[in-house]
């Protein structure tokens, strides 16, 4: 049988709605490496998860469904956000209705075991430069993504996501985790002034596509000054995109910059009046194609 990537992708996230589980995983970017713990249940309609920092600033993130919370409890603050997607082992961010074999292939590779379980192990190929390959491992029962790879084109790995320890149907407790969302005694609540927005109201356009990635929606973030800044999310089903566009302001925004961290990628620069950065999961020129296609409000 041959498995398109969107064959393999409804698996992974079949896996991930179906199944409650809790685990340890590693996330290794070059020489660093952070550990935490998750909690997993799906319902078929609410997805909660807890995850925990074992290394680093502690701190607790909850989500239920686009609903994230996040305790840091050394500093007694929690902050209140909406997300699509909490971009955390192992969800993928989810993929707009398109065409992604166009940009991917699958390629299964092999099998290994991970954390004490049998895996597949396929490859998903770039069929371009704009974006990095991965190499995913799904455990053979369930289909549950167990490892990740973000791989360069010439098979660097540029982050690792792997389960150390995992427990398969584990009795958590969505009411449980529903509690210690709504446990904010004590704690400083952070309400950051973020509303989702189309890109009719935004004022920027793109004057030319970047080949795959599709607008998934925007965000308006009211700043302190009472100025907003907005951002515009694109993604291509594997890979995503963000573009923050604000008012430029040169006591914050003194240096253009290009930087890297594992395989993120981030470019800010001043155009005209406006801010911008592009920050996203794919190699530098397909920020650069982004910020060339930008325009700003007339």
């Amino acid at each position: 049988m041959h498995w398109t990537v969107s064959d393999w992708l409804e698996r992974l996230h079949a896996a991930s709605r179906e199944r409650a589980y809790t685990g340890t995983f590693v996330v290794t970017m070059g020489a660093e490496m952070a550990v935490s713990k998750i909690w997993h249940i799906c319902n078929g309609v609410e997805q909660m998860e807890r995850i925990e920092t074992l290394t680093g600033t502690p701190r607790v993130t909850l989500r239920r469904n686009d609903e994230v919370i996040t305790f840091v409890t050394d500093q007694r603050l929690v902050q209140r956000e909406r997300r699509e997607a909490l971009r955390l082992f192992p969800d993928l961010l989810r993929a707009p209705d398109q065409r992604i074999e166009t940009f991917y292939m699958a390629r299964p590779v092999g099998s290994e075991r991970v954390a004490g379980f049998d895996s597949i192990v396929v490859d998903f190929l770039p069929r371009d430069q704009l974006r990095h390959a991965y190499r995913i491992w799904s455990e053979k029962q369930t289909g549950l993504m167990v490892k990740m790879q973000t791989r360069s084109h010439d098979g660097r790995v540029l982050e690792q996501v792997a389960f150390t320890e995992l427990r398969l149907d584990a009795p958590v407790s969505m009411d449980e985790l529903l509690r210690q969302m709504s446990s904010t005694a004590g704690f400083t609540v952070l309400q950051p002034r973020i509303q989702p927005t189309g890109t009719q109201a935004l004022g920027w356009t793109m004057t030319a596509s970047v080949p795959g990635f599709q607008s998934m929606s925007v965000y308006t973030r009211m700043e302190p000054a009472g100025k907003p800044s907005y951002q515009w999310v694109f993604s291509d089903g594997l890979a995503s995109v963000s573009l923050f566009l604000e008012t430029f302001d040169p006591q914050r925004h003194t240096l253009e910059k290009t930087a890297a961290d594992g395989a993120t990628h981030s470019i800010s620069r001043k155009m005209g009046n406006y801010w911008v950065t592009a920050l996203g999961e794919v190699p530098v020129q397909t920020l650069s194609m982004f910020i060339q296609a930008l325009a700003a409000p007339r």
